[in-house]
């Protein structure tokens, strides 16, 4: 039991005991004494004020002398107006801190065959481009959600839908026809996701080139868009597609293994990875098919010209369009189909979709119709709604070439954190291909941390110098201390010093500073499941090695004589580090032994 939940209890029993009041122990939540006041955990009062019939100070002082008596954690208290300052005796945190290096996956619970289980989908890359920072934001938050949420003790799927199908891709494909001279991956050396890339950013550049040219020839712009002979043969490839045209199909197979390839490559990379893919070819059916379902049952209706709807202005929506006159789907239909398919693969208690908040009013259509087709956890999906990634120069756009590519933004971080590491001096003494596995570490540790330590609800700008710093709330400056603890556990190990008992020695202000902060993660991580924040861990993180840091400034290790001390202080850093590896693999970062 944490210390926290022993002052709960003995609070909840302390004024039953005083007042005659029953208040459930999980209702009465200590709060880190401020640090102008002696203490580390304080209970607010007023609750029982009322009761009591006393002033404030009378029930904190009262509640006060009863733990002093009652609870063996509680040394002496103070009472500052309606607030109850609590000082736990010193020693007791001795055996708190033993508990937690006692304990397995220490702030991880862990489920079971009856835990809840929870879908995550991530990523939705357009087979038509390559993954830009955009997705890596999106691949980050998607993997360290579910990471979070198997810590909370679900069971987790973590899913991806491929958008394989449509205009999008048909322009990359008519282009690689056009213009493309056979290229192929092996013949560029370039990964295919790149490749198919280029063609969609080259269709754009001919597209525009013969728009203005029709313009010039006298035409509006919504005239020449409409005999544009190069869309037309997109469309063309289109219906040839949803056809089963064979030569279209083939040439859609092998353009989009390309770009699974690298998406794949880039995916490893990341550090991220997904238990079950679905493509929207797959599913774009399965979603007609429920559509349909739901206009036999009267859930939907048909229009005069064939289209197919679904009124929602009685839960203070509008009309919903979900196929079109001429029978092909929308985004909504692909959605529904997905959701239909999964939910024939998975038993699914809770499904979290990760998409930007542009999609906002797409997802609360989408739960509305998926509860009225029978499934019941679309009542209840959860739209874990991120803000934009800006960046200095704009917005990003795919068709026109400018956006920042997951790949080159990767290898750029890396580059940097050698650079960088270089020239502080970090990975002196090593060998070229320690330094480069060092740089890999620390840079994707950058990157990763710096977009996750954000509330993911917030837009944000990114700034890869700020990211690589050593100093700050960085990445950088976490793994930097995790390596410093452990170089101080090796040479603690190479002197001959292990853990021995530390149990009577009484442990000093920083100490105890350092220990409170530890038992904070297991509360860390279930709230940020519950809120959905990766925000939260990333913070704590930082926080913890801050506190390290200034235990470390102000507490001799290796050189202290006392060997129940040194005992404390080495069992202090092993846990401390240990805790703060388990923060960032709920990140995705890893950490580095030795810098």
């Amino acid at each position: 039991m944490s210390v926290d939940n022993i002052i709960s209890a003995a609070v909840s029993r302390a004024v039953k005991e005083l007042y005659g009041v029953d208040t459930a122990a999980e209702t009465i939540v200590p709060q880190a004494t401020r640090k102008e006041f002696e203490g580390n955990l304080t209970v607010m009062v007023f609750p029982w004020v009322k009761a009591a019939r006393k002033a404030p100070e009378a029930v904190g002082a009262e509640i006060g002398e009863w733990l002093v008596k009652n609870e063996p954690a509680v040394a002496r208290y103070n009472v500052v107006k309606g607030f109850l300052n609590i000082v736990i005796e010193p020693r007791f945190w001795n055996g708190v801190l033993r508990s937690i290096a006692e304990t397995p996956r220490y702030g991880f619970k862990e489920a079971t065959d009856e835990s809840p289980l929870v879908m995550v989908e991530y990523s939705s890359p357009n087979t038509n481009k390559p993954l830009h920072l955009g997705h890596v934001r999106n691949n980050l938050l998607g993997y360290s959600l579910a990471e979070i949420l198997k810590a909370c003790g679900n069971r987790v799927v973590k899913t991806n839908i491929v958008n394989d199908r449509g205009i999008h891709i048909c322009k990359s494909m008519l282009a690689w026809q056009k213009w493309g001279n056979g290229a192929t991956p092996e013949s560029l050396g370039v990964k295919g996701d790149h490749l198919i890339g280029d063609y969609y950013v080259a269709f754009d550049k001919h597209y525009r080139a013969e728009l203005q040219q029709l313009q010039e020839q006298g035409m509006t712009k919504e005239e020449a868009e409409a005999a544009s002979p190069l869309m037309a043969e997109a469309r063309d490839m289109l219906r040839r597609w949803e056809a089963n045209d064979p030569e279209v199909r083939a040439l859609w197979q092998m353009m989009n293994s390309w770009v699974y390839d690298g998406f794949d490559q880039t995916y490893k990379r990341m550090g991220v990875d997904f238990d079950k893919i679905y493509y929207e070819s797959q599913t774009y059916l399965e979603g007609k098919d429920k559509v349909l379902e739901g206009l036999d049952k009267g859930i939907m209706y048909r229009k005069d010209d064939g289209s197919v709807w679904a009124d929602l202005t009685a839960d203070g929506l509008d009309h919903k369009l979900l196929l079109r006159s001429d029978g092909t789907s929308v985004y909504m239909t692909q959605d529904i189909g997905t959701a239909k398919m999964r939910f024939a693969d998975y038993p699914i208690d809770k499904m979290i979709y990760v998409v930007g908040n542009e999609q906002n009013y797409h997802f609360q259509v989408l739960s509305l119709l998926l509860d009225k087709l029978g499934f019941s956890w679309g009542k209840d999906l959860v739209h874990f709604s991120y803000g934009m990634v800006e960046l200095p120069s704009g917005k990003m756009k795919s068709r026109e070439g400018t956006v920042v590519d997951a790949d080159d933004l990767m290898e750029s971080m890396v580059a940097d954190a050698r650079r960088v590491s270089d020239e502080m001096g970090k990975i002196q003494g090593m060998n070229d291909t320690e330094k480069d596995a060092v740089a890999e570490i620390v840079g994707l540790g950058a990157l990763k941390y710096f977009l996750l330590k954000v509330d993911p609800r917030k837009n944000m700008m990114f700034n890869p110098e700020e990211s690589i710093d050593f100093n700050g709330n960085t990445g950088p400056f976490i793994q930097y201390a995790y390596a410093r603890m452990r170089s101080v556990l090796r040479r603690a190990a190479e002197a001959g010093h292990t853990v021995g008992d530390y149990q009577q020695v009484e442990p000093n202000e920083r100490e105890i500073a350092l220990i409170q902060r530890l038992t904070d993660f297991p509360s860390v991580v279930s709230e940020a499941g519950r809120t959905y924040s990766p925000a939260l861990v990333a913070n704590y993180a930082y926080s913890l090695v801050k506190e390290y840091n200034q235990f470390y400034h102000d507490c001799p290790i290796l050189r202290e004589e006392n060997p129940a001390v040194l005992s404390l202080r080495l069992a202090l850093t092993d846990v401390t580090s240990r805790t703060v590896a388990s923060a960032m693999s709920l990140l995705g970062i890893k950490v580095p032994e030795r810098m």
